[in-house]
């Protein structure tokens, strides 16, 4: 039996149940067992015993509490291995009730946005909040704080926070150590924070977009052991040929899941996860949570009983949280029970041994959260309509495109529109202002460029909800609607706002460090709509424009990206002029 602080007589007492000899808390009857070590599915019964799973198999009887899961599959609860909570935009509790009800069980949350606007203030926060609650939501201590020196974060997470957030009941390891140009540089405080968190004995998460050769070499004999930025199958065998762990993501602003399943094979199954990265509140409440990634999966081809390992066992194993993700003596009895194997519809959901969820229904109460300390962080000096201006200094421009349905951009020289000496917003030309200003500690710091792709043809659209920093940004037709954006996301303390003609047309406030609502899914997901429909009505193409939007200030993914301090080249990793020079 896994676990600290047994007691022999306890052990004794659970042994017995084993053996058949003693009556059991609870016992599953008639369903499939679905067996991650063997790939087997098989009938079969389940005993449980203070919460942890003392038999499977046949010849049971004695229960207290007997459940009868004739024509169920007994799967272990599901473990997404890399997520960022406030992506969905919701509180902890909705977080949990929506993907408890899916048939997740733990989750490994990275909540390095959070800790761009408040520090280890922001991940206390994360893991007070979340204590108590059905789903163990394990943290990973997030080493690049801010990202990279080209943006401006609200907090530093430094080598002494991360050696205290380390010593913290359910911190794991260290989260995706995204600066690799400093890894394989020999950064000294970023190789500190890895040796640390090994000597810890916990593991090490990568983020390195495209890294090979020689490079990938020396990024992954640090020790990182992962990667969940893989885009295609040539990127994908590298890193399992370097000995990393691929963790294939499936999320809401990036796809890679059917790009990356024909790497998949007999040999490497066990070195894959699949991880959702960020999933927002609209597809976690419609589509599921893993659930909805494992019926991809299987469509897509993969065997059923390995996605589902890859989604348990594999990432319990990384993680070295030896004592769940199967259905096997000893294991946490944390289980999720399927109508079938390819729809992974969720029919009960079981948390140390106590069923929690029923249907749709959570059947726990869930606890109370306090936002004391994480609200009120949006500060801004006063902006006036002429600090959003761009004199005209050349010809030619570098500008930021979009790419549809990915979180990687484009480079591309365009020529400006330009009156009266300065450059504008050109709606004919799907060449829009944007404009990056910090937020945490009213410094007045702006960035400013333009953006090709977003197809707005009036209005301006904005956030607080920018990666990896957070400042504020907006993007628009002209510089009033800019304004006026700007002006009510630091009213709502953060948010999203949708803005036309100097009015508000749609918002969404996100109290919670400018990056998560209080309000209700449903509410949060009403007013989503609403801005999503306002922006398609002024011409955006872009499935969801207020996430390419959140993404365009983060300089650790190529190609062009604009923070407060400007645009940044990303392939060169410096910042470069927004005019191009003669």
């Amino acid at each position: 039996m896994k676990g600290k602080g047994e007691t022999v007589e306890r052990l004794r007492r659970f042994l017995a149940v084993a053996r058949g000899e003693a009556e059991a808390d609870i016992m599953l009857y008639g369903g499939q067992v679905v067996d991650v070590f063997t790939g087997e599915v098989r009938q079969a019964d389940v005993v449980i015993k203070d919460g942890r799973i003392a038999g499977v198999g046949e010849g049971y009887e004695r229960a207290k509490v007997r459940i009868d899961v004739r024509g169920l599959f007994i799967a272990p609860g599901f473990i997404d291995g890399h997520i960022h909570i406030e992506s969905s935009l919701l509180s902890i509790p909705e977080f949990v009730r929506l993907c408890l009800i899916h048939g997740t069980t733990a989750v490994v949350a990275d909540p390095h946005e959070i800790a761009n606007v408040l520090g280890v203030k922001g991940v206390e926060y994360i893991i007070k909040a979340s204590a108590g609650m059905p789903i163990d939501i394990l943290v990973m201590a997030s080493p690049c704080v801010p990202a990279t020196r080209m943006e401006t974060a609200g907090a530093e997470l430094k080598l002494q926070q991360i050696g205290r957030l380390l010593k913290m009941a359910r911190v794991i390891g260290l989260a995706e150590v995204m600066n690799y140009p400093a890894v394989v540089a020999g950064d000294k405080e970023l190789l500190q924070k890895i040796i640390m968190a090994q000597q810890s004995g916990k593991t090490v998460d990568g983020h390195s977009p495209g890294l090979s050769g020689m490079l990938l070499q020396a990024y992954a004999g640090t020790g990182i052991g992962s990667d969940h930025e893989c885009v295609g199958p040539r990127e994908t065998r590298e890193k399992l040929r370097a000995g990393m762990r691929i963790l294939i993501r499936e999320g809401s602003a990036a796809h890679n899941l059917l790009n990356l399943l024909s790497v998949v094979n007999d040999f490497n199954l066990r070195r894959c996860c699949i991880v959702s990265d960020d999933r927002h509140p609209q597809d976690l409440y419609y589509d599921g949570h893993l659930d909805a990634v494992l019926r991809r999966a299987v469509a897509a081809g993969l065997q059923p009983v390995a996605a589902i390992q890859m989604i348990t066992l594999n990432p319990a194993e990384y993680f070295r949280l030896h004592d769940r993700g199967a259905v096997a003596p000893g294991y946490r009895a944390d289980l999720t029970l399927l109508e079938n194997l390819s729809e992974m519809r969720v029919r009960m959901v079981f948390k140390d041994g106590k069923l929690v969820a029923d249907g749709q229904k959570v059947l726990v109460k869930l606890p109370v959260v306090r936002d004391d300390g994480v609200c009120d962080t949006v500060r801004l000096e006063k902006i006036a309509l002429q600090d959003l201006a761009i004199k005209a200094t050349g010809n030619l421009c570098n500008v930021i495109r979009v790419v549809p349905g990915q979180i990687i951009t484009e480079r591309h020289i365009q020529k400006p529109t330009v009156k009266n000496g300065y450059v504008v917003a050109d709606s004919s030309r799907d060449l829009l202002k944007l404009v990056v200003i910090e937020r945490h500690k009213a410094t007045g710091r702006m960035g400013k460029g333009l953006v090709a792709g977003f197809g707005l043809k009036i209005g301006a659209l904005g956030t607080t909800v920018a990666h990896d920093s957070h400042n504020l940004m907006v993007v628009g037709t002209n510089d009033e609607d800019v304004l006026v954006a700007i002006k009510v996301l630091k009213r709502m303390g953060g948010g999203f706002v949708a803005v036309a003609h100097r009015k508000v047309a749609a918002s969404l406030a996100l109290p919670i460090a400018g990056l998560m609502s209080t309000q209700p899914a449903v509410e949060v997901i009403a007013n989503i709509r609403q801005l999503l429909a306002k922006a398609h009505t002024w011409g955006s193409k872009l499935e969801n424009p207020f996430i390419t939007l959140s993404f365009l200030g983060l300089p650790v993914i190529p190609e062009l990206r604009l923070t407060d301090r400007g645009l940044i080249d990303v392939n060169r990793f410096e910042p470069i002029d927004l005019f191009i020079a003669k």
